[in-house]
């Protein structure tokens, strides 16, 4: 993650989590493809925890626990914290992650804000015991959502004549959308590939037009060729 990455999460850290208050729909069809390859996962790594909310809600609800984590941005990390995580607040690019010491490791929502991600997923490969999995999840550059994002960072406003009507009622905030790199799924796979992971299974939700997303909670479906939220599982 680059500093100017960091910096807008520091700067804006409480308005990641008032934003999925106000879509809990797309809140909760997001948290549920983040359960889908976390059954019976063990020990779990969160890569980019953010604040900590969807691991929170994932113990709550789901029963899957998520206690260690990393995060680059110290005012987000301190959220997490305080919903009992332990977080190294450090770029993953810089982070040691270890050796053979994870069951699963997970990025979620992470990829399209870390910026050498090949480094990433060699280290998360790096830090898994023989046979644990990776989890990867985010919007595929492909997606209604990046074309949105990506039209809205080009203009640098949700607020052009162009996306009137064709955003949610309550999009992402623009400072997020604005750092942000979003990848194909295409690319993320050769990516896991390129780390040495293999047996990839996909997943995906969101696959409503994003301004009918947040009408109701989706469950996951397999496959990525429709979803806005997509998620890849891949073996070491």
């Amino acid at each position: 993650m680059s500093t100017s990455m960091k910096s807008g999460f520091d700067e804006h850290a409480s308005e990641y989590d008032a934003w999925f208050m106000k879509n809990t729909n797309v809140l909760y069809s997001e948290v549920k493809l983040v359960a889908h390859f976390l059954k019976n996962s063990k020990d779990v790594f969160s890569v980019g925890c953010g604040s900590g909310l969807f691991e929170m809600i994932l113990e709550k609800d789901f029963g899957i626990s998520i206690k260690n984590g990393l995060e680059p941005s110290a005012g987000m990390a301190n959220i997490a914290c305080k919903r009992g995580m332990t977080v190294d607040i450090n770029p993953v690019e810089q982070a040691d992650l270890g050796i053979d010491k994870y069951d699963t490791v997970l990025f979620n929502g992470t990829p399209s804000y870390i910026t050498d991600l090949q480094a990433a997923f060699n280290k998360a490969f790096a830090a898994l015991r023989p046979g644990g999995k990776v989890v990867v999840i985010d919007v595929p550059k492909e997606s209604s959502y990046a074309l949105l994002y990506n039209l809205a960072k080009a203009v640098g406003t949700w607020e052009h004549p162009l996306l009137e009507g064709v955003h949610p009622e309550d999009p992402y905030p623009i400072e997020f959308v604005k750092i942000a790199n979003w990848r194909t799924t295409a690319e993320k796979v050769e990516m896991l590939k390129n780390s040495g992971f293999h047996n990839l299974e996909f997943a995906q939700t969101l696959t409503r037009h994003p301004i009918y997303s947040n009408n109701t909670a989706e469950e996951p479906t397999e496959g990525y060729d429709r979803g806005d939220y997509v998620a890849i599982c891949a073996r070491k």
